[in-house]
């Protein structure tokens, strides 16, 4: 059995973990404590059927844990990395946005505790993140331009999504160059028209309840392939993020993607 402590357990991802855990998706883990911010909602208040009730003090509940699962913040996931390695817990970090010195926190809990990092859980993006490695390869110096098109609900707080530059990282690893000295944020007004072979641009679209809809466009002179993926349940993204947490207890001291938990 492996115990489970959930951090931005009061969020909408943190309530389909809850629902996943009591149904049982990934087998043998268990709810053991779940953690918010002082001002959640549902403080206080049970998750679901599990007897475990929402808190705002990660410390008390954490030492329960053999893994966090983490889908808070930014700045929490950031400033909680001491504590975590501290408490020599493993870590499954959903949480994206961070910044340069956040990630170097993350790096140095991972020195001495097992993480896994990932923009996206589900099985099919880590594909994808794969498929479009490979075909950035095939493309290099052929022609053609790249446009990522993300598409997420109007509460989305970051922009461009995890993924989206995940996806964005996956195809400049196949160009072989730095994903932030060629990428373009959005467009307007008058844009220059001898583009770079190497440039990748980014486009955000927020409305309604759009779970995650990701397009990553290849196009040159008289042909375009697109590569797509299209999420219509959250559940697709807390059952990786269960496999991730099963499959990282009692593992080394590392900094690990979800790449390593499927084996892809």
């Amino acid at each position: 059995m492996t115990n489970i402590t959930l951090i931005g357990a009061g969020g909408r991802m943190g309530k389909t973990l809850v629902r996943c855990i009591e149904s049982n998706a990934v087998p043998g883990l268990k709810l053991v404590g779940a953690v918010d911010l002082w001002d959640a909602p549902d403080l206080g208040k049970p998750c679901g059927s599990t007897g475990v009730n929402l808190t705002s003090d990660l410390a008390a509940v954490a030492p329960l844990a053999d893994v966090l699962i983490d889908f808070s913040g930014h700045q929490g996931t950031a400033g909680n990395a001491p504590r975590i390695a501290g408490w020599g817990k493993g870590w499954v970090i959903g949480t994206t946005g961070i910044g340069p010195e956040g990630q170097a926190a993350i790096v140095a809990a991972a020195q001495v505790i097992p993480v896994v990092q990932a923009p996206n859980m589900s099985l099919g993006v880590n594909l994808l993140f794969v498929l479009l490695e490979q075909a950035g390869r095939a493309l290099k110096d052929r022609g053609y331009d790249v446009e990522i098109i993300e598409r997420h609900h109007r509460k989305k707080k970051d922009s461009p999504s995890g993924t989206a530059l995940g996806l964005g990282q996956a195809v400049a690893r196949g160009l072989e160059v730095k994903l932030d000295e060629v990428a373009v944020h959005g467009r307007e007004g008058l844009v220059k028209t001898d583009r770079s072979a190497t440039e990748i641009g980014f486009h955000a679209v927020r409305g309604g309840d759009i779970v995650g809809d990701h397009t990553v466009m290849f196009a040159t002179e008289g042909e375009m392939v697109e590569i797509s993926h299209r999420a219509t349940s959250r559940d697709t993204f807390a059952i990786g993020a269960l496999r991730a947490a099963a499959w990282l207890k009692g593992r080394a001291p590392g900094l690990y993607t979800m790449r390593d938990v499927l084996g892809l």
